[in-house]
């Protein structure tokens, strides 16, 4: 298999995505006051980052397994984080929603190289977000309990911060295999 050169698009700092003035996920001034708005932040960055690791690439290329013998696929991580975001809003009303892609591994198993099953996991994705976001959004106490398990929402949102930031450690490895792009 042929792999990639690397390479960034940044001019500043070669271990960069972007050159700083370019990063939609830098902003001016200081850090978020406290832990509701620091966490919600956090959560923001890692979603833009995934979709920035995603950005510029066709749709065979977001589908492509990588890394064999992983079923990993940048397109399969975007399906994936859908159907987890849908999943934890059962957690918070104790009923969850039937999944979006099927069962086990159905996000990663369909994550095929047609444009239009591209554009609905984007369209998924997004939309996920919003409902898990307005969800949570009733509920600011982060020491409230939530659901049939009672998950506190600091945990949830804790949670919800770890499950992308994994998840974007895999899309940097995925990326780079894909076209030898590099860069936080």
């Amino acid at each position: 298999m042929d792999q990639p050169t690397r390479w960034t698009r940044a001019t500043v700092y070669p271990d960069m995505w972007v050159d700083p003035a370019d990063d939609p996920r830098n902003s001016d001034g200081v850090s978020p006051d406290g832990e509701l708005p620091t966490l919600l932040d956090y959560l923001g960055r890692y979603r833009a980052t995934l979709l920035m690791k995603c950005d510029d690439l066709d749709a065979e290329q977001l589908a492509r397994r990588s890394v064999p013998p992983s079923t990993l696929s940048l397109l399969g991580l975007v399906r994936h984080l859908a159907e987890v975001e849908r999943d934890w809003r059962g957690w918070i009303t104790g009923d969850a929603p039937p999944p979006l892609y099927g069962g086990a591994d159905g996000d990663f198993d369909g994550a095929a190289a047609d444009p239009a099953l591209v554009a609905a996991a984007f369209a998924d994705l997004a939309r996920e977000q919003a409902e898990t976001d307005a969800a949570l959004a009733a509920h600011p106490d982060l020491g409230e309990r939530l659901g049939a398990d009672g998950i506190a929402v600091r945990e949830l949102q804790v949670h919800r911060i770890e499950e992308y930031a994994r998840h974007c450690g895999h899309a940097d490895l995925l990326r780079e295999c894909v076209d030898g792009r590099v860069g936080q």
